[in-house]
């Protein structure tokens, strides 16, 4: 046939039309999501799945980074091209929020409370929310305890037992975000001074537990500690081991924000709104998650004995207020890091003389005590606007400010004058 040059030119532009035309949706595929978290397995692939199953137009990508390293990238022009920011460390989202980091949520929050007992579940302005909770608490081995002649604790004092002697599992507060506040529910609860004669003996009885060197759950689980200071329900349904929340107890938020610099502010608004709804509450509940959901109804759907937070909160639990914008906290890990990490092991030592000793004498060694457990500062100077300041933006795994090196020298001092003290009451 031969060829019309007219009309090969008519069909040759019409495909042209439609290949353009076609491009975009060629080239158009999922909105990447770009999510920064501090959260681990298995809770990232159980909620990356359900999220891809509710919004398959969205492709997620998530990021993992501890809280100082979060800082870092979010605090960056164009805030790393991060969108989303979902992890446990109230310090880091207040600090941000400080900075202009944040989007304001406008989430329909509908039957979501604005807070539980001391917990405030909206962050200032409604900039970041809280989607899950931790209670704090002691995760036991009752076999181990049984053996050891330890009743099951009830309170944080009841961990000051010499039988517990190299068999609590303590995680360092400068590494670990939980744990600072976990150390000021105590001093709230007992008092600056006697809160930290407390820790002191604790310290002294327990192995320290550092980020990289296993979790206080491997402690417990592998039956090298009895109990584990943790911070959530430590272990899968069919674990031999328990989880007490103590008289005194205190819960950590996890929140989240969207980046005042989000490219897809849709896509971040549909996973805030997942997480908060009753399937992604319903998974925070799965074996190997196990935190708290900040929706109220879904308890209900929980198994029996499921720990409900909002309940233990009606009979007067959590009288614990953090405050994540002041600075205390940091101050507080500083403090725990120079006073009862720094040369642990003599700690350790001091505090095994002196049980000995109180036990073959049959009295309290106060004196001693006074020694080994009074802190640098007071608690009026730890409330020092000034000081705090310095300890506003340290967070878990960064270093420790400078310019406080006289307290390990003052705790070194104390330690000196219980030893001295110690030598001259033991028999020769």
């Amino acid at each position: 046939m031969p060829c019309n040059p007219s009309l090969t030119r008519r069909r040759l532009l019409g495909a042209l039309g439609l290949l353009c035309a076609a491009r975009p949706l060629l080239a158009a595929g999922p909105d990447e999501l770009v999510v920064l978290t501090g959260h681990a397995e298995p809770a990232l692939s159980a909620f990356a799945a359900a999220f891809r199953e509710t919004h398959p137009e969205y492709r997620l990508n998530l990021i993992r980074r501890r809280p100082h390293e979060a800082l870092a990238l979010l605090s960056r022009l164009g805030q790393g091209g991060v969108d989303v920011y979902w992890s446990a460390s109230p310090r880091t989202f207040e600090a941000l929020r400080q900075s202009g980091a944040w989007r304001p949520l406008r989430l329909d929050r509908g039957e979501l409370p604005e807070c539980v007992a001391g917990l405030e579940l909206v962050g200032p302005q409604g900039h970041y929310l809280a989607t899950e909770m931790v209670g704090h608490g002691f995760a036991i081995d009752p076999p181990a305890l049984a053996a050891l002649g330890v009743p099951r604790p009830r309170d944080w004092a009841d961990l000051a037992d010499p039988r517990l002697a190299g068999r609590i599992a303590l995680p360092v507060p400068s590494q670990f975000g939980f744990a600072a506040a976990m150390v000021d529910i105590v001093l709230q609860a007992h008092g600056w001074e006697r809160g930290w004669a407390l820790w002191s003996e604790i310290a002294g009885l327990s192995c320290l537990v550092r980020h990289g060197s296993g979790t206080v759950r491997d402690e417990v689980g592998d039956r090298r500690a009895a109990v584990g200071l943790s911070a959530d329900a430590p272990v899968a349904d069919d674990a031999p081991l328990e989880f007490v929340y103590p008289a005194s107890g205190g819960l950590a938020p996890g929140h989240v924000a969207i980046t005042a610099a989000s490219a897809h502010p849709q896509a971040a608004e549909a996973f805030v709104a997942f997480l908060l709804s009753e399937r992604g509450q319903r998974l925070l509940s799965a074996p190997g998650i196990r935190k708290l959901p900040v929706r109220p109804s879904v308890y209900r759907q929980l198994p029996a004995g499921y720990h409900d937070p909002f309940r233990a909160a009606a009979t007067g639990a959590y009288a614990y207020r953090g405050d994540s914008a002041s600075g205390r906290l940091g101050l507080i890990a500083t403090l725990f890091e120079q006073m009862l990490v720094h040369r642990h092991e003599e700690l350790c030592r001091l505090w095994a003389r002196v049980h000995e000793l109180e036990r073959q004498r049959g009295v309290r060694l106060d004196e001693i005590r006074r020694q080994l457990c009074k802190p640098p500062l007071d608690e009026r100077q730890a409330r020092d606007p000034q000081l705090l300041a310095i300890f506003r933006r340290s967070l878990e795994g960064s270093p420790q400010p400078a310019g406080q090196t006289g307290w390990p020298q003052l705790a070194e001092q104390q330690r000196r004058q219980a030893a001295k003290r110690l030598t001259e009451l033991e028999p020769a």
